[in-house]
């Protein structure tokens, strides 16, 4: 689609250092069969941002060739610069938000996920952020659910907005989620990374972000959070997850988490 746009931007050291490339792709942990380029995300906000204002290689025009590529045949790169440019092209929020349900179906990975979440400057508390996660979030895909959680935490989290997604939480059938990735023994150091597996059993990365939005509200509202989490029941290994991002966060690593 848009290789020969970014094949420039690769970095000499992913294709000369097959350590330094197993690393990158290890820490993307993308599916069996997902192409990287190996760019990093500075360039591809870069080139996000001039493709959503060029012409006419860009904007709403490339928007509409993404989503009419085949599931699964886009390269990594090019599914992060998609979401990348839906947060920075100048439309209505109903576009943006049409054009993102379009998107979001084709999120397989974590890192996709979390940076178009952490970069969506157009969500927040009073921006209807939340009656367009809401459906995503009694979703059986786990992405659509990861990407809800994602957002909220990133963009529309409010104290008093928290005990209604801890009620949503709780009520969240992670049995019932679908999940492309396998539990398996991570890479070992000089390995080719084990792409598709977890440390956790799926849907692992519905659990680490329940977890890590649990971190988050500690962090910002402590006496809230432990109050909530008293009278919840989640899952213990979401328990156990919320504690090690507690510990491992220099905002909480002297904060009781409960």
């Amino acid at each position: 689609m848009i290789e020969h746009l970014l094949a420039h931007l690769v970095p000499e050291k992913f294709l000369s250092d097959p350590a330094y490339r197993r690393g990158h792709i290890r820490v993307i942990n993308p599916l069996p069969g997902t192409r990287v380029m190996g760019l990093h995300i500075p360039e591809m906000k870069k080139t996000a941002s001039r493709l959503a204002t060029a012409s006419p290689e860009g904007g709403p025009g490339l928007i509409s060739r993404f989503e009419a590529a085949p599931d699964k045949s886009l390269l990594y790169e090019e599914y992060m610069i998609w979401g990348l440019i839906l947060n920075r092209l100048k439309i209505s929020r109903e576009e943006r938000t049409d054009r993102f349900r379009k998107f979001i179906p084709h999120i397989d990975n974590w890192a996709v996920c979390d940076c178009i979440c952490a970069d969506a400057r157009w969500a927040g508390p009073d921006t209807g952020t939340w009656e367009f996660i809401r459906p995503y979030l009694s979703s059986n895909k786990e992405f659509e659910v990861r990407f809800a959680l994602i957002l909220y935490m990133a963009r529309a989290m409010r104290e008093e907005s928290l005990g209604k997604m801890m009620d949503i939480m709780q009520g969240i059938d992670q049995d019932r989620i679908h999940s492309d990735y396998v539990q398996g023994r991570p890479a070992g150091k000089d390995e080719d990374p084990c792409c598709g597996t977890v440390a956790g059993r799926p849907p692992f990365y519905v659990r680490t972000a329940m977890a890590w939005l649990l971190a988050t509200a500690l962090a910002r509202w402590p006496e809230t959070t432990r109050s909530l989490l008293s009278a919840a029941s989640l899952p213990d290994d979401v328990l156990k997850l919320y504690v090690r991002k507690a510990r491992e966060s220099f905002r909480t690593r002297n904060i009781s988490p409960f």
